[in-house]
């Protein structure tokens, strides 16, 4: 029997994996679902299943640190919000994905991927360990960029759109996601986001703001010469802090 293991920190998303899984491929065993980076790669070296369903982003350890860490025999298919800029680099290296949402359609073809190379013996690509450590030691720039974020609304938890994101606000322990439909609320710190999003559409305004420049629809000053920010479809203005004001000279 094929085994699995499922590592992704949002609960909701990695059984909602679990299902699609055990729909497609009802004889395929889950061994274990892992919250974290760290637990995933214990219980790997732990279980040696036969595959691995990887997150990127996790606490503790990320996905491409877990899999650079795989000794045994187990086959990574990553699950990732990234663009195409990574998923390339990990066809190149005879890896698979699924870029979240996640959809029935793509993930069948992935487990037919995986069927033929487990069928056939197909031991993990040489180029594995080189593609990894180049995505880990890759300039900020030439990172993949998100296209999603997973954001809580009360007692859901949304895949949002980074498109649809007017700005990002640090508040006490949270960062607050802000969209035409509201408030989201997630825990990643806005020095983190600012590196993993496209710089030419995310400005940093404020050690604790980052503005999606689509939603931008002008600039105040007020008469102690404080600058602030207008967003399309937002009513509060957002101060810019005198490190930042140099952006906006131009305009």
């Amino acid at each position: 029997m094929t085994t699995a293991l499922i590592a992704d920190d949002e609960p909701h998303l990695a059984q909602h994996l679990k299902e699609q899984l055990t729909q497609l491929w009802p004889d395929l065993h889950i061994v274990h679902v892992a919250r974290n980076g760290i637990e995933a790669a214990a219980k790997i070296a732990e279980l040696q299943p036969d595959l691995a369903f990887l997150d990127i982003q996790m606490p503790g350890l990320n996905g491409l640190e877990v899999a650079q860490d795989i000794e045994g025999p187990t086959r990574v298919v990553f699950v990732t919000a990234y663009d195409e800029y990574a998923v390339q680099a990990f066809d190149h290296a005879a890896l698979d994905y699924l870029l979240k949402p996640l959809k029935n359609e793509r993930l069948a073809r992935t487990l037919e991927r995986v069927r033929l190379a487990l069928a056939t013996a197909q031991a993990p690509d040489a180029t594995l360990a080189q593609a990894l450590q180049r995505l880990l030691t890759a300039p900020a720039h030439a990172r993949q960029r998100l296209r999603y974020v997973r954001a809580a609304q009360g007692a859901l938890t949304h895949q949002v759109a980074v498109g649809d994101i007017m700005f990002f606000h640090a508040d006490d322990k949270y960062t607050v996601v802000q969209t035409a439909a509201g408030e989201h609320l997630i825990r990643t710190p806005i020095a983190e986001l600012a590196s993993q999003l496209d710089p030419e559409q995310f400005w940093q305004v404020h050690r604790a703001t980052l503005i999606n420049l689509d939603f931008l629809a002008g600039t105040r000053r007020d008469e102690a010469s404080r600058l602030f920010v207008r967003l399309t479809g937002h009513d509060a203005e957002l101060p810019v802090s005198r490190a930042f004001v140099h952006l906006f000279k131009a305009m």
